[in-house]
């Protein structure tokens, strides 16, 4: 199998982070996002031109919480995954939460603070720091309170649930993301990072 990613996007270090666990083999291809022509290859694999996109043979995967379920069906023995119907609709209910919720809130700080000065855009913008702010604070708090009382989102295991929210933080200090206020969100942030997948999936800045 075949992923095309880059190591400073943190919706490919979600699908990383699963198959490095997971002992899952992968060839990577790493996609120059600044090149046309790469840009180009990607929009053949991906209309969406987005990374990462996966290709099993003839099969090709985008969406980055749908390569996270197709690699684990395809690894056997692996625990991030269950077979058991309700851990899965936990498990589900965590990584459409952070894409439809949480990383769109963290993805304007690490856009202002980051991205948008290396493209050339200028410096950040207060009105949108502003609103991604207020939905930070909702829904940062619902991750706090909920991991008050367990050490991983869902079943009490390490599951993919973790390894698709953490990423959305993997920039926290250069994007300024305000989340240290939240004790139990920073304490399961720190089990995320003493893992080895998180470590050798750390971009080189």
């Amino acid at each position: 199998m075949r992923l095309y990613y880059h190591p400073a996007s943190s919706s490919a270090r979600r699908v990383m982070l699963a198959a490095i666990h997971m002992g899952t083999p992968l060839e990577l291809v790493e996609v120059n996002l600044m090149s046309a022509d790469d840009r180009r290859r990607l929009a053949e694999l991906n209309p969406n031109n987005k990374i990462p996109v996966l290709q099993d043979s003839d099969f090709v995967l985008w969406e980055s919480g749908a390569i996270m379920q197709y690699l684990a069906d395809r690894t056997h023995g692996q625990t991030l995954y269950p077979d058991n119907i309700l851990a899965r609709a936990d498990i589900n209910r965590w990584l459409l939460w952070c894409t439809q919720h949480f990383a769109p809130a963290t993805g304007i700080y690490t856009y202002e603070h980051i991205w948008k000065g290396l493209i050339g855009q200028g410096g950040p913008d207060p009105r949108e720091l502003e609103r991604a702010g207020r939905q930070l604070a909702q829904f940062a708090a619902v991750l706090d309170q909920h991991l008050a009382t367990r050490e991983w989102l869902a079943g009490g295991k390490l599951s993919l649930a973790d390894f698709a929210v953490a990423p959305t933080l993997m920039y926290r200090e250069q994007a300024h993301i305000p989340v240290g206020q939240y004790p139990a969100l920073m304490a399961w942030l720190g089990r995320i990072e003493q893992l080895a997948a998180w470590k050798q999936t750390e971009p080189v800045w």
